[in-house]
């Protein structure tokens, strides 16, 4: 076990000992990876693809064409060269993307089954573009190996808790040279998904830990009310994976860069967590008191 430090100020309750971790659960897009640039070429391809097969529709909408990509580009949020990190695209599973892409379909005259169609064809078309078969596939966050490498050094235990299926995740863990810093994964293939507080009751489960002996890092609102109702009392919103930084609830601890959290053993007792007036961090610790097995 062991307490983490944000920028030189112990995590825990204004007044109390540092909570002890025994556990760190990360989101993998955009806080473990920097997975932008592959996120954006398939939303294109995608794009491309779903005008190509309306244009060529026997009910003759090419003339809804651009209509179409107008619908598309809002619905996945990607804009000229960004992600919207709270977007469908950012933060949903393939098939909670698959039928934004249909639903889209209908707005411009398909009937839900040939939209239905379309899309699946899309999707297919484009799916070896996802993750480790991108042109630009997701990397590590900037510092994410040093963190890990620490968390480790002090006997606390990592988790992958994401809305990309298991072979994605596991596929960039390899990639990276991260698999053995990570002891379990709770992806889109399991049930129920982020972000119902039950995933992380599952994902510790499985780690054989308690919530209240975990902390979660992600870059999702979403993420960190999903560990505060889970019972995790340090969530953390990391920022620095997209181009348009994350927007968070107010008085969330924000980790701007990895090299701002530090990791003492719990042999090393550090001083009592400042109260909020005194905290160079923010308005203190986001406390959750919030709140398996099966494939994105």
């Amino acid at each position: 076990m062991a307490h983490l430090l944000l920028r030189g100020s112990p995590l825990g309750s204004a007044g109390e000992p540092a909570a002890l971790i025994e556990a760190v659960l990360f989101d993998k897009d955009g806080t473990l990876s920097h997975s932008e640039p592959m996120l954006l070429a398939l939303s294109r391809a995608r794009i491309e693809r779903c005008s190509a097969l309306l244009a060529a529709h026997p009910a003759g909408h090419a003339g809804r064409v651009p209509e179409l990509e107008a619908l598309l580009r809002r619905a996945y949020g990607i804009a000229e060269a960004a992600v919207d990190p709270g977007g469908i695209t950012a933060v949903a599973a393939r098939d909670h993307n698959l039928i934004a892409t249909a639903t889209s379909l209908t707005q411009v005259g398909l009937s839900w089954p040939d939209a239905l169609l379309i899309a699946e064809d899309c999707f297919a078309a484009t799916d070896a573009l996802h993750g480790q078969g991108a042109e630009q596939p997701p990397r590590p966050t900037d510092g994410l190996a040093d963190l890990l490498g620490r968390l480790h050094v002090a006997g606390v235990r990592c988790a992958v808790i994401s809305n990309d299926h298991e072979e994605g995740i596991h596929a960039f863990l390899s990639r990276s040279g991260l698999s053995s810093c990570f002891e379990a994964v709770w992806s889109a293939d399991h049930r129920p998904r982020k972000p119902d507080p039950a995933a992380v009751h599952g994902l510790c489960s499985l780690l054989g830990v308690s919530p209240g002996r975990c902390a979660l890092i992600g870059d999702a609102a979403s993420d960190l009310r999903m560990a505060s109702a889970a019972g995790v009392p340090l969530a953390l919103g990391y920022r620095a994976g997209w181009r348009q930084p994350p927007t968070l609830d107010p008085g969330t601890l924000i980790v701007e860069h990895w090299q701002e959290l530090d990791v003492l053993p719990d042999t090393i007792r550090p001083e009592p967590c400042p109260s909020p007036a005194g905290d160079p961090v923010g308005p203190g610790i986001v406390s959750s008191p919030v709140s398996v097995h099966q494939a994105r």
